[in-house]
């Protein structure tokens, strides 16, 4: 007996892609909903072949913004942050360990990209059915590009699901119906990095250029997309976790069974690869990279690849502090002490460092401007025409039952520049799209991919000054923004990884990051999460406390990879669980 199996689901997605399209062309009949129908060979226009490929991108790109349960950030299963909630929260039980292969953690992938990369794959073999006469702005083709799009978003979901479960089953070009027998053992996870960057190379030339998008196009998969994706394949690839960390040595499920250096090299030159593409450069001011639209049409020369969100209200509703009434916001996400004290002071100096400068007395003062472009702290971030007030009786910290901070400060990261507004004290529709792959990621796989293969170089450094000038960092005297000449591999791997946790905060990089490097035991399990507690009493200055607010758990070496589903082990025999599970 065949039993079901997600990538077994069939059509899910053509009556999606009609409906979404209801106001554009006329409804369809349930019944009439089929292949034929959609991939129809009189159809120079390809209306619903298009409207399927636009589900495509739906189903297989989600909002990161707040996704856990529609609540909370992934980063808040990290060491970075922690959710609100007065309940116990998806993101909690990930981070403390609570889940198994029969009752799969709230970020749980496997279902819904195989479900995607099978309707990515109808597509890609079906189109050629459609005699498409489009044109791209350059005069070619666009059935290529369109059959590339469904590629590149069949080759993202593999990654996704590789960076969750090690090696999984590729299913290449075949679609399963509900009498295959789809009873597939998993592939290594060096075939599926192989596959991931061997689509993404076959693809490139064929997708979009970014010159060529234009509004009717504008958030379609570009060639540079292919480029970062490739990067963003090799770098896990290389990563301690799987090149000569794996947790199971002779397993090539759950990584390489040898280290090779050369991995690193390799990531380096498809990070460089992008960087001399000479499509992408870093915005100037680092708050607006989260709030305008990619290049061309919004100039955002940083964003390579994202999901359209648009302009609402949405990020700042259920993020920001609790205190303005006016508004009604929600106060989910609960940024960590342990965040808050990786960001340097503005000379570039960490907190720690005896020149520093800093002030455990005035914490928030003369610090890396992205600490208060990512958080609100206290008495020095300004929203809505008044100070944050999160000292404990503050008005975004009053205490009872209310949803508040539990650790003293807000995720301020993604909303729109609402620190002073006039009339009445509310916010206005910003863009959100969430980004997956921007400029700066790719600088900084280039720096941490070139230092682990070749150690510290003037092209390492020169990538954490592009982004410390970017910050607002002071270069000081000799022009390293705090950083100490003549690092070797070691401190240098400390110096990025650590510029890696500030720049890119809250985007879904922490949380895999502290994994792949093979540090997330100590991450989690060293000592419980801190936050900071804030007293004000009458006519004394402000007193800072640091305070536990959640142990976590990682079990070792389980959780440095998901369970697959306990449903998928038990129909498919053939179907190898992970270490640990």
């Amino acid at each position: 007996m065949k039993l079901r199996n997600p990538i077994l689901f069939a059509l899910a997605g053509i009556t999606t892609a009609l409906v979404s399209c209801e106001k554009q062309y006329p409804p369809v009949p349930v019944d009439q909903t089929t292949l034929a129908y959609v991939f129809n060979t009189t159809d120079s226009a390809g209306v619903y072949a298009l409207a399927f490929l636009q589900t495509c991108y739906l189903e297989t790109f989600e909002n990161g913004h707040n996704r856990i349960n529609n609540t909370d950030y992934l980063d808040a299963a990290s060491d970075d942050a922690m959710s609100a909630s007065l309940s116990v929260s998806g993101v909690q039980n990930i981070a403390t360990g609570a889940y198994s292969a029969a009752t799969p953690n709230a970020d749980d992938q496997w279902t819904h990209m195989y479900a995607a990369i099978r309707d990515n794959t109808i597509f890609i073999n079906d189109i050629y059915r459609v005699p498409l006469n489009l044109k791209q702005p350059n005069g070619l083709p666009a059935l290529p590009a369109y059959r590339s799009e469904a590629r590149f978003l069949r080759a993202w979901c593999y990654f996704e699901l590789v960076k969750r479960y090690g090696g999984v089953p590729l299913l290449g070009d075949t679609v399963f119906t509900i009498t295959s027998n789809a009873q597939v053992p998993r592939n290594s996870f060096s075939d599926c990095i192989n596959y991931i960057v061997s689509e993404c190379n076959d693809i490139q030339d064929s997708l979009w250029a970014v010159a060529e998008i234009t509004g009717a196009t504008y958030g379609r998969i570009t060639q540079g997309a292919a480029l970062a994706l490739k990067t963003q394949a090799l770098m896990l690839a290389a990563s301690p976790l799987y090149n000569g960390g794996n947790i199971s040595p002779s397993n090539p499920l759950t990584g390489y069974t040898n280290y090779d250096v050369t991995r690193w090299q390799t990531a380096a030159a498809a990070a460089q690869a992008v960087m001399n593409s000479g499509i992408y450069s870093l915005m100037p001011n680092f708050e607006q990279v989260f709030t305008t639209q990619a290049q061309p049409v919004g100039a955002n020369t940083e964003s390579i690849y994202w999901m359209q969100v648009g302009e609402n209200t949405s990020v700042e509703d259920l993020n920001s502090p609790i205190g303005y009434s006016s508004e009604g916001a929600q106060g989910n996400t609960s940024p960590t002490q342990n965040l808050v004290d990786a960001f340097p002071t503005d000379s570039g100096y960490a907190i720690t460092a005896g020149n520093s400068e800093y002030d455990p007395n005035n914490p928030y003062s003369n610090r890396d401007p992205r600490l208060t472009e990512t958080v609100f702290c206290n008495g020095v971030s300004l929203w809505l025409n008044r100070y944050v007030q999160t000292y404990d009786g503050g008005l975004d910290k009053p205490g009872g039952t209310v949803v508040q901070t539990k650790t003293g400060y807000y995720m301020r990261k993604f909303m729109g520049p609402f620190e002073q507004v006039t009339g009445s004290p509310q916010f206005g529709n910003t863009v959100h799209d969430w980004i997956y792959c921007r400029y700066a990621e790719i600088l900084l796989d280039y720096a941490e991919a070139t230092n682990e293969f070749s150690g510290p170089s003037t092209a390492v450094y020169n990538v954490l000054f592009q982004l410390r000038q970017r910050a607002g960092i002071y270069p000081g005297t000799n022009g390293y923004y705090g950083l100490t000449m003549n690092l070797d591999q070691a401190d240098m791997r400390t110096a990025i990884q650590n510029e890696r946790r500030c720049e890119l905060a809250f985007e879904e990089k922490r949380f895999w990051d502290i994994r792949r490097w093979q540090i997330a035991a100590a991450a989690y399990n060293t000592a419980p999460l801190v936050g900071m507690d804030i007293q004000a009493q009458p006519n004394e200055p402000l007193s800072y406390n640091r305070v536990p607010v959640l142990t976590t758990v990682f079990k070792v070496p389980g959780m440095y990879l998901y369970p697959i589903p306990y449903s998928e082990v038990v129909k498919n025999p053939q179907m190898q669980q992970n270490p640990g599970w």
